[in-house]
């Protein structure tokens, strides 16, 4: 988790100075404040990762000493195939077309909605590890 630290560090202090100077030779505050928040975007990445260093401490993949086999074992858990992604995606399509054509399609693209995205969302709450 270091090496990603430090490599988002260097992204926020590289948005810190691009948008000093751009803030100094720019007065249009669009850039200045899309710069700005791409920085502190970085910042608050860069801040888990080290405070995830120092709580988890270093990884084999930190250390120049490490073996493959320290890196083993059960490395994250993958979901089986879903239909919620598509029943998500075609609720959100039905909101959109329902904002334009009446109430009664956005009304549609709620109930289609709602459904998919709890089972999104708890698809994998009963499963064994």
């Amino acid at each position: 988790m270091k090496g990603e630290a430090w490599l988002f560090t260097g992204v926020a202090l590289f948005f810190a100075v691009t948008c000093a100077v751009y803030a100094a030779f720019a007065p249009d505050p669009a850039g200045i404040a899309a710069l700005a928040v791409s920085g502190l975007m970085a910042v608050l990445i860069a801040a888990y990762l080290w405070w995830g260093y120092t709580r988890v401490g270093p990884r084999p993949e930190d250390r120049k000493d490490a073996r493959v086999r320290e890196a083993g074992g059960t490395r994250g858990f993958f979901p089986a195939r879903s239909y919620f992604p598509v029943i998500s995606a075609a609720g959100s399509a039905l909101l959109a077309l329902g904002t334009v054509q009446g109430l009664w399609l956005f009304l549609i693209g709620v109930g289609v909605l709602i459904p998919g995205v709890y089972g999104f969302a708890f698809q994998n709450t009963d499963r064994d590890d």
